[in-house]
This record gives C-alpha cells, sequence and structure tokens, in this order.
C-alpha cells in the first residue's frame, strides 16, 4: 500500500454568525482551496454541518508537522489571498478556535482521497453525508485504538458505517501559534455514507443491535472520559471528500 504523503490532519469546527455560513462556503470553496494548496497544504473536505446551522467543519491535511508550520506562514502571513479575503472571512466568525490535531491511528487508517475535486464553477451539492466521531479516551491510545479495531469496527461496518479513515491526537507541539489547537486526547473515525438515508439507517441498526446496547456501548463509555461528539455532515459542491 503507497503511504499517504499527508500524515497530519486538521479537524476544524467554526462557529459563524447566524445566516452567514453560505457566505463563508462560496468565499472559501472560490478563493480558498486552491491557494492553501499552492501554500503546501490539502484541503480534504469542507462540511455543513447538518445539526447546527451556524457550523462549519472543515478537514486539511500536511506532509508533516515541521512543513505545517511552513505552510501556515505561507498562507496567512505571506500570502496575498488570505490578506485579500480574510476580513470577509472574519465577519463571518465567532469561533475557530474548536480544532483538532491528528495523526492516524495505525499506518493504514489515513484517508484515500480521489486526485480531483470538482472546478472552481462547480455549484451542485453531493447527496452524500459524511459522520466524524470524536471519542474521548481516559486510558492509553493504544488501548482505545485496540478496542476500536476489535470491538467497534466490526460492528460499524455490520451497521452500514464502514470507517474509512480513523486518527488521533498528534502529540507533537503547534508550529502556529497563531492558529491554536485543542490539547486534549481524543480518537477520531469517519464513515461516508450515499445520502442521509443510508446515515439513518445505519442509527437505527446500530439502536436495534443488541450486541451494541448490551455489549459494545457500555464498554465504549468506560474507555472515556466524557461522551463522545457525533458530527452529520453535508459535503459542500468543491469538498474532495464526497
Amino acid at each position: 500500500m503507497t503511504e499517504n504523503p499527508w500524515p497530519v490532519v486538521e479537524l476544524r469546527q467554526y462557529t459563524l454568525h447566524p445566516g452567514t455560513r453560505d457566505v463563508l462556503i462560496e468565499l472559501f470553496d472560490r478563493e480558498l482551496v486552491e491557494t492553501q494548496e499552492a501554500a503546501g497544504m490539502r484541503i480534504i473536505a469542507q462540511f455543513r454541518d447538518q445539526n447546527d446551522p451556524e457550523r462549519f467543519v472543515w478537514l486539511r491535511a500536511f506532509h508533516g508537522m515541521p512543513s505545517r508550520g511552513t505552510a501556515l506562514k505561507a498562507f496567512y502571513i505571506d500570502g496575498a489571498a488570505w490578506r485579500e479575503h480574510a476580513p470577509a472571512v472574519r465577519a463571518t466568525m465567532v469561533d475557530t478556535t474548536n480544532a483538532l490535531l491528528l495523526q492516524p491511528a495505525t499506518a493504514t487508517s489515513n484517508f484515500t482521497l480521489p486526485t480531483e475535486r470538482p472546478g472552481a464553477a462547480a455549484t451542485e451539492l453531493p447527496h452524500s453525508r459524511v459522520l466524524a466521531t470524536v471519542y474521548y479516551p481516559e486510558g492509553p491510545l493504544t488501548e482505545f485504538t485496540e478496542f476500536f479495531e476489535n470491538r467497534l469496527r466490526p460492528l460499524l461496518v455490520e451497521t452500514g458505517a464502514t470507517p474509512i479513515a480513523y486518527f488521533q491526537t498528534d502529540p507533537t507541539p503547534n508550529t502556529f501559534a497563531a492558529l491554536p489547537v485543542r490539547e486534549e486526547i481524543v480518537f477520531v473515525w469517519l464513515a461516508l455514507f450515499e445520502d442521509s438515508a443510508a446515515l439513518e439507517a445505519h442509527f437505527n441498526a446500530l439502536s436495534n443491535s443488541r450486541t451494541w446496547t448490551e455489549e459494545v456501548q457500555p464498554e465504549l463509555s468506560k474507555l472515556q472520559s466524557r461522551r463522545e461528539d457525533q458530527l452529520r455532515l453535508a459535503p459542500t459542491a468543491r469538498s474532495l471528500l464526497r
């Protein structure tokens, strides 16, 4: 298997002013995808959170932690695109500090992504949906990863939510202090669904599974310091992950 050249991933959740999400997405998809990638990043996905109309969620990746600092400086400090569009972008935002710095949980758990995204003029929204789940392990990440792969992942596959990638906290110090990240231990997995109906079918199948309700869910609760976060996400017209 070819090694994924983007092993450092950010999961970013932004809280926006009411009614501004579409404004931000239109600007982001038009002006801030190729310009970030030209600075040395990979824009993996942009989403509307289906449960929160004031939340914009996105994922980007880097070749490594040293190159992350270089790429972010090139875009945010030296780049013309950010200088031009930052005022309009910031006008939509309430809070941008909900960001997680991640690395693949195993050697084979990173994304396998298409090589091309829809063009800059794309407006058609995909029917697909993404479920992103953030767990908060209380013990060692190695033990939680083992639990996920041996106990939880088979049940997810059985109920129609095959994980397409899973990650854990990258413990490396933040290489770009101007963009803070949450300093807590997490485990994140993502699944891709054909549409909203397929996502709901997964939740129904899981809730009807005695293996889940009687065995796996109680075990999962004991392994976490607090309840997991679940994000139901709709890709934008230019999201690479779709």
